[in-house]
């Protein structure tokens, strides 16, 4: 891995981001945007891209949308081309689009699971093999992959998305691997969010009556948005959003039986809603087609801004500060990190309440 120096602030950088009309990828956008990156942003729905990248052009930010369909390679390799043309180069390249399903993996169709495959998998191998390519030519640049904690937690009814996400890891290591040597100025990430306040189980395809829901605690797609960012300027290996999952990690490693034991007795009722039907709580999922209501967050009554353990991650100095002041009673490096924090956060809550995108889509 390089060092930190070699990797562009982010107000310099050209960033490609897909899946940016919801979600995470669409926190992402709006916040590298403010930051002053030029943006390539990609989604299947052409005309919620296309709102998106006016929202931002409004408020001043340089942005060339690229309808994308991430399973698609030669699509792939043509938004690899389209960023250099318009900007010249890539310096961070984000593969965020990705599709949910909830089911067990007796009762998926081969169909689905091979679609939910071509998207989470193939999506992120495209885009990282595409980034690559461009970034040879500079000699550095940072590649994210948006993985799940899931990935290490594996849980009952995601199954095939639990898979998909297992896969991403090992490519993402594996590519890790394979480039240390040839390529050290690129840097390889892999983000692992826990429980992220998005529309994600809005988007879903569901086997089953009862509408899915994501267990708590939930964390702000914003928290992952900065992970991403923080990435992109300093080569991280890994990160984990929210201190929920790796909870879980450490239970499944220290007490396997339990962990098994309270997968199967409780890990049902706290993704599936009884109270809400799924035929009334979905629209059109999102695995064969884009869905037509593009927000950052979803539908949840509370979530958490801020994970403790995310920036212990994201500034390891300032968490060495943490350890040592938290021995007299003062957390002083990672407090100021979140008072910054804090501020973005506030910005972030306007975009919410603002948004030009009504019909955005992953």
């Amino acid at each position: 891995m390089l060092g930190r120096s070699r990797l562009r602030p982010i107000e310099k950088q050209v960033i490609v981001i897909t899946g940016a009309t919801s979600g995470i990828g669409l926190a992402t956008a709006r916040l590298a945007a403010r930051r002053g990156a030029r943006l390539v942003i990609a989604a299947r729905n052409g005309a919620a891209l296309r709102e998106v990248a006016e929202d931002l052009q409004d408020k001043g930010a340089r942005v060339h949308a690229v309808p994308t369909d991430v399973g698609d390679e030669t699509g792939v390799e043509r938004l690899a081309e389209a960023a250099i043309d318009t900007f010249g180069r890539i310096d961070s390249w984000v593969n965020d689009a990705g599709v949910p399903l909830y089911g067990y993996l007796d009762e998926i169709s081969t169909e689905d699971h091979r679609r939910l495959f071509e998207t989470n998998y193939w999506g992120v191998v495209h885009g990282s093999l595409a980034a690559l390519r461009a970034m040879r030519s500079e000699g550095r640049g940072a590649i994210i992959n948006i993985g799940s904690v899931l990935s290490d937690v594996p849980v009952p009814l995601q199954g095939a998305y639990v898979a998909s996400k297992h896969a991403v890891r090992g490519f993402t290591d594996a590519l890790r691997a394979d480039i240390a040597t040839s390529d050290p100025g690129i840097s390889v990430t892999l983000i692992k969010p826990t429980s992220i306040a998005t529309p994600y189980t809005e988007h879903a395809r569901s086997y089953h009556d009862e509408a899915p829901k994501t267990p708590p605690p939930r964390y702000s797609p914003w928290l992952v948005a900065r992970a991403i960012l923080r990435s992109a300027e300093r080569p991280i290996r890994e990160i984990y959003v929210g201190g929920g999952g790796p909870a879980l990690l450490v239970m499944q490693k220290l007490m396997p039986g339990i962990f098994d034991l309270a997968m199967r007795q409780f890990v049902k009722p706290l993704q599936l809603s009884p109270s809400r039907r799924a035929a009334d709580f979905l629209q059109r999922d999102n695995l064969y087609g884009p869905r037509q209501d593009g927000r950052v967050r979803g539908n949840f009554p509370a979530h958490r801004e801020h994970s403790l353990f995310t920036l212990a991650q994201m500034y390891p100095g300032a968490s060495l500060l943490f350890g040592a002041a938290a021995l007299g009673g003062l957390a002083l490096g990672l407090g100021a990190r979140r008072r910054a924090h804090d501020r973005e956060t506030a910005r972030s809550r306007e975009d919410d309440r603002y948004s030009a995108v009504g019909r955005g889509a992953v």
